[in-house]
């Protein structure tokens, strides 16, 4: 006991003497976040000289191929090295076919993309839910069910296609079961066996996903998710899935949402080597941008602190909306 009380002083003053200047916080700040950690998502569509505000999501916008160089040069003068690219189709079907096409809208974004900035890197999203004219992400019966074999082979040809139009990591999002398995020897076939697969391992059927279907145009036209997605009330079952898609082949592992699951990105930098990436999703980015318009919250100190804690809490990689003016206040 009379250690504890000799010691205890000291070793607070010791902490106060550390946060004392912002020069000795830096110093010693143990989770340091940068622009190199973000990835930046794009929502392209057809047309030109598109730039359409998305009204959920103030500051993002739809936009056409020919904006995209336009976004690799501010990219570029920030710092971010990446992007992940969500297309818009011209017609949807039951199938999603413009998902697979050689000339899809994701298809030319890759390659135009590519051309301008050679150094970006450019992860294309593999789902069907953008391009189907229900809205699911994968095929449905004539019951109304997602069958989910049916779904794998057109996940696979989509990542190939993506491959092939130049893209350098392909990210399924789908949560099909086996299509990790499915897409690895696709694109090892088709010859881009160096392609890494990023999968969407922890992907919860979350209410944080309200502002991407607006922007996407993604939303069910009949039912939900809930049949494919994860339940977010189970962590276990969290781990299994990202174990799944390791041993199927998955290169980088992804949790989404973000800031609802500091715990399971926690548990899976625990868990498992891979690199870890964090969906801080659109419903995350709007609460943030509400808050802010009403004057309810400071947004660059908040989106700040957001971001740190998804650094501190494991990811290596940092999927957000917030990607440019983050690195912008950083």
């Amino acid at each position: 006991m009379t250690t504890i009380t000799r010691t205890l002083p000291a070793a607070f003053s010791r902490f106060r003497r550390l946060r004392r200047t912002a020069a000795i916080r830096a110093l010693v700040r143990e989770t340091r976040l940068s622009p190199r950690d973000f990835v930046y998502p794009l929502f392209v569509t057809h047309g030109e000289g598109v730039r359409a505000p998305i009204s959920p999501m103030p500051g993002q916008f739809q936009i056409s191929i020919d904006q995209l160089p336009k976004e690799t040069e501010a990219l570029r003068s920030l710092g971010i090295p990446a992007v992940l690219l969500f297309g818009l189709p011209a017609e949807k079907d039951e199938l999603g076919s413009e998902g697979y096409a050689p000339d899809g809208i994701v298809q030319e974004a890759v390659r135009a993309l590519k051309a301008a900035a050679p150094d970006l890197v450019v992860i294309t999203d593999v789902c069907l839910c953008e391009y189907t004219s229900h809205g699911h992400c994968g095929v449905v019966t004539v019951e109304g069910e997602v069958d989910n074999d049916a779904t794998l082979p057109l996940l696979a040809r989509a990542a190939v296609s993506h491959a092939e139009a130049g893209a350098d990591i392909v990210a399924p999002s789908d949560m099909m079961d086996g299509r990790v398995a499915a897409i690895r020897p696709a694109l090892d076939d088709g010859g881009h066996g160096q392609t890494p697969i990023m999968a969407y391992a922890a992907k919860q059927a979350s209410a944080f996903y309200g502002p991407f279907r607006v922007a996407a145009d993604s939303a069910p036209q009949f039912g939900d998710r809930r049949g494919y997605q994860m339940d977010p009330a189970n962590s276990r079952e969290a781990m299994r899935e990202i174990e799944a898609d390791i041993e199927e082949g998955a290169d980088i592992v992804m949790v989404k949402p973000a800031l609802p699951n500091l715990d399971i990105i926690a548990r899976a930098r625990e868990q498992f080597d891979l690199p870890l990436a964090a969906y801080n999703v659109s419903g995350e980015y709007a609460m943030v941008k509400a808050a802010a318009a009403a004057g309810y919250l400071d947004e660059r100190l908040t989106t700040l602190e957001v971001l740190t804690a998804i650094k501190r809490a494991g990811a290596d990689i940092i999927i957000s909306y917030h990607a440019k003016e983050a690195a912008r206040w950083m």
